[in-house]
């Protein structure tokens, strides 16, 4: 008796209904293909893959609140299934492939372009299961041999030393040692440089997993600072403590926080 294959299970991920609609005609259309869901924004996907992990994902770039490549910061590589980035601008191309993307389909597209995205996603999908079947027999192959499970050393993330903001119909660039603090706002983040402020969609926490430790420090839930940029600790007479930047911004430290804070800047504790 054959072995039965399992169809293989695409996300749609898009805040406009009419892509959505129009991605999965085209979808639905590919032998062996099934569409699992539909999601609506960012936060949406997240949530998705979290709990119903697909096999492929048609994640659109540009949405409210986490954007494309914020899902993909927020899911992690290790889980990561097969993504083809759907964006109307090319100048997105290099950011999707730095983020692993299998491929990526501007808008608008034809049926034979976004089906050819989903042939590459499915051989790409297949190919890392060998590889992961290959590492885990190796993995085991030399715990049988050596009596211990031999060390793994998970894979780190290079600091960011800049960050892509959007101003206005522009996406400009960043760079970290001009930004003094950044400001957690719902799924986005205020980031203030040079006197000027900007948002980056992506979260406070992702941004914290993200950025230098020995230049950036977290000194509330809703707020992280540049160290270097940081000029005085002040407590009020309640016991509240703030950072007072060098601009003359100050940003309070949460009680939970404080020793942290007071132990990266060196202050003394009375």
């Amino acid at each position: 008796m054959a072995d039965v294959v399992a169809p293989v299970r695409v996300l749609i991920v898009d805040d406009e209904p009419v892509a959505r609609r129009g991605a999965r005609r085209i979808v639905e259309g590919h032998r062996g293909v099934v569409v699992v869901g539909e999601c609506r924004s960012g936060a949406e996907a997240i949530r998705f893959i979290q709990s119903t992990p697909p096999d492929v994902v048609l994640l659109d770039v540009q949405m409210p609140g986490v954007d494309g490549f914020g899902v993909i910061r927020a899911i992690g590589a290790e889980r990561l299934p097969a993504i083809v980035f759907v964006t109307a601008f090319d100048d997105f191309a290099v950011r999707a492939f730095e983020h692993a993307a299998v491929d990526y389909v501007v808008k608008p597209f034809t049926d034979d372009r976004l089906l050819q995205a989903i042939d590459r996603a499915i051989a790409r999908r297949a190919g890392d299961h060998a590889t992961r079947v290959q590492e885990q027999l190796r993995a085991l192959l030399a715990v049988a041999g050596s009596g211990s499970a031999p060390p793994v050393d998970p894979p780190k993330e290079a600091p960011l030393n800049r960050l892509l903001v959007n101003v206005g119909t522009r996406s400009i660039v960043v760079p970290l040692e001009e930004v003094t603090w950044i400001q957690a706002d719902d799924y986005c983040a205020t980031v203030f440089a040079g006197g000027r402020s900007y948002v980056l969609r992506e979260s406070l926490n992702e941004l914290e997993r993200r950025l230098d430790a020995a230049a950036f420090i977290r000194a509330h839930r809703s707020a992280i600072v540049r160290i270097d940029a940081v000029q005085a600790l002040e407590r009020s007479s309640t016991g509240a403590m703030q950072c007072v930047l060098r601009d003359g911004t100050r940003v309070p430290v949460s009680r939970s926080r404080r020793d942290a804070v007071t132990s990266t800047l060196g202050d003394a504790r009375g």
